[in-house]
């Protein structure tokens, strides 16, 4: 069994790797440029799509205003990039937004943010994947209705490339990505042209009117117009997300890292509003409609669209429209729009065990997060996030407009802590300076990272305002969930580390007074024999042999067994009247504690192990009973001393010298 499991896992996840291979080459900024910016440029999936969905709720003509949302979205998305340029920059060691909050504002606003980003990344997966899903639904319209099973495959299928370590490929990444670039770009100066001509075509939906909802009759007007306005550009501010992701990784540059990794920024956002402005330009101009509800919301001569009615996503709806005289370029354009948001997936699938594994470090998740497996991947990290994933794109069935209620309050809680603390950082620094020509620079940089956090803490006041009633309550509630959690966990960590050092008292009862030895026997033989040997080989205070009476013709046989072989110690008898095993020994190590509490008792048990698993459902596992009573017992040591099998001897070398856990495979001998 162990042979094949191990197989299993080699076919599936590859073969174990060095850990001297750990080490990564550095890249040019256009190497940089799709691996770190996919997340970021992939956001213009679904950001026009919810900023028109938002706007139509108040009717057709409130949709006119979309160009001036994406615009006050671009321009948070530049300063953001601004402000990020100058932290590259001042940390350039590429550790993110929780190393500089701690440092700048303490281990709790940290936390914060740690808890903030891991929320989002989770989000960042079922968004982006969930989103690929229904562009594909697009190009194969038999997926539809199925779109929680695709991304629930890509998920799967994501995570696994990654622990294979499969998916850090410089091609591989900058193929797609330049790729969705450059269709997007001709998509946007062809259909720029055709606009500028008057001879841009209109989309399918484009004759459909949009219904407002009841109390929005009147548009945009009054508070609920505004509200309305204030909630499409919060929608509109996942096109934020990802640009981050630049930040932790600076050291992977060339170098200068940090001019280099600040270039690279400024290329994404110039690039990522671009994209933004295009498509809302184009939807615009084709006429797109795109609402929360085709059938509450839409109305052709009066008429509800039918069941075989489709709602494509905005890019697709211009690319339908753009490329009408040429079919196939409307495929490139979809197809490389879901495969590019597959790679945003991909960067959280990164950020997400990074961002884990220190703070497992730290002591603020379970240590086993820190942990490399033998792919050299932090495989805890990337299924903990894929089951995550999952369980929300199922949660939610993949509906991007559900999902995207809880997006975006994580990132801007990072953005904020963040640039808050870069304004500390520079005070700090300006303290220490004194030339004129450096501190002129870094009250520049103070004064653009002060703006960027006073810009964050009000869209997130927006964010969380606009949103708190359609699902935003839900990630506040989760951040704040994981933020206890881990609180707890480091406290734990805390606990035990002060409970398990030793101070100056504690070094000299660091050694036991004295060694009680016990050895369980049931029957007087070669693994009973191997237990006396190695007990007596430790040399213990005292020993002795002990055998519990379950049966009283064994217990006669085993007593006239080892008086025969004239063994060097008594055999000690337990009686045990409901034919227990357990409990017995349990009484007996106790009374050996009460009487001695600061010496030591260990439990020696003679186990052999088999070597299929068929044979050890023909054994008893009264020895897995009682380590499991013995292990939470103060001053006691459970000793197995196995004894291999015939069967367990040739599956040792056919397993490559795999090593049992006789502690757990073993079949006790004491029974």
């Amino acid at each position: 069994m162990p042979d094949i499991v191990d197989a299993a896992k080699r076919l599936l996840v590859g073969r174990p790797v060095r850990s001297d291979r750990l080490g990564h080459a550095l890249l040019r900024k256009r190497e940089a440029m799709p691996i770190f910016a996919s997340d970021a440029l992939s956001s213009v999936a679904y950001a026009p799509d919810e900023i028109l969905l938002t706007l139509s709720l108040a009717g057709l003509a409130a949709a006119t205003i979309s160009p001036w949302v994406g615009l006050a979205v671009v321009g948070v998305m530049l300063t953001v990039v601004a402000s990020y340029r100058h932290l590259v920059r001042a940390y350039p060691d590429g550790r993110g937004d929780y190393h500089v909050t701690t440092v700048n504002l303490g281990k709790r606003a940290g936390l914060a943010v740690g808890s903030a980003v891991l929320v989002d990344y989770v989000l960042t997966v079922a968004v982006s994947l969930s989103s690929s899903a229904q562009y594909l639904a697009t190009l194969w319209p038999a997926l539809r209705g199925n779109e929680e099973w695709v991304a629930t495959g890509m998920v799967a299928l994501v995570a696994l490339a990654n622990v294979r370590g499969r998916l850090r490929s410089r091609l591989g990444f900058a193929v797609p990505v330049y790729l969705f670039l450059a269709a997007m770009g001709v998509m946007a100066v062809v259909g720029g042209i055709q606009w500028a001509a008057g001879s841009i075509g209109r989309a399918t939906s484009a004759d459909y009117e949009v219904v407002p909802l009841d109390g929005l009759d009147q548009g945009l007007m009054g508070i609920a117009g505004a509200f309305l306005v204030l909630r499409a550009f919060s929608s509109g501010a996942v096109a934020l997300t990802g640009v981050e992701a630049i930040s932790t990784g600076v050291p992977a540059f060339r170098r200068p890292k940090a001019r280099n990794a600040a270039l690279t920024l400024a290329m994404l956002g110039l690039i990522g509003a671009t994209m933004l402005m295009s498509v809302l330009g184009l939807a615009r101009a084709t006429g797109v409609r795109f609402v929360e509800d085709p059938s509450r919301d839409l109305r052709l001569d009066g008429v509800a669209p039918g069941d075989d009615f489709v709602q494509t996503p905005v890019i697709g709806q211009i690319a339908e429209v753009v490329f009408a005289s040429v079919p196939w370029l409307f495929f490139v354009v979809v197809g490389a729009t879901a495969l590019i948001l597959v790679l945003a997936a991909n960067t959280a699938f990164n950020g997400f065990p990074q961002l884990a594994s220190v703070l497992g470090k730290d002591g603020f998740l379970p240590r086993q997060l820190h942990t490399r497996g033998d792919r050299l991947a932090l495989t805890n990290g990337i299924v903990s996030l894929a089951v995550a994933a999952i369980a929300l794109i199922w949660i939610f069935e993949a509906q991007i407009t559900q999902l995207i209620q809880l997006y975006i309050v994580g990132v801007f809680v990072s953005f904020t802590l963040s640039q808050l603390g870069m304004v500390r950082h520079w005070n700090r620094l300006l303290r220490t300076v004194i030339a004129a020509q450096e501190r002129a620079q870094m009250v520049r940089a103070r004064a653009v990272n002060a703006f960027g956090f006073a810009l964050t803490a009000v869209v997130l006041a927006v964010v969380v305002v606009t949103k708190a009633t359609h699902g935003a309550w839900i990630a506040v509630g989760l951040m704040a969930l994981l933020y206890v959690l881990m609180g707890l966990i480091r406290r734990h960590y805390d606990a035990a580390a002060e409970e398990l050092a030793l101070d100056d008292e504690g070094k000299a009862k660091a050694l036991p007074s004295r060694v009680h030895a016990v050895v369980l026997v049931s029957q007087v033989h070669k693994p009973t024999m191997r237990a006396l040997a190695y007990a007596r080989a430790t040399r213990p205070s005292t020993l002795q042999a002990i055998s519990v009476a379950v049966d009283a013709e064994e217990t006669s046989a085993l007593r006239a067994s080892w008086d025969r072989l004239g063994l060097p110690l008594p055999l000690t008898v337990l009686d045990s009247p409901y034919r227990e095993v357990t409990r017995p020994v349990l009484e007996f190590v106790k009374a050996i504690r009460r009487e001695s509490p600061r010496d030591l008792v260990v439990v020696y048990v003679p186990e052999y192990v088999v070597g299929s698993w068929w044979e050890r459902l023909l054994h008893n596992r009264s020895s897995a009973r009682l380590k499991a009573r013995l292990l939470h017992m103060p001053g006691v040591v459970m000793a197995s001393v196995p004894w291999q099998l015939r069967s367990a001897q040739l599956v040792g070398p056919a397993a490559g010298g795999t090593v049992h856990d006789v502690r757990t495979d073993g079949d006790t001998e004491a029974e």
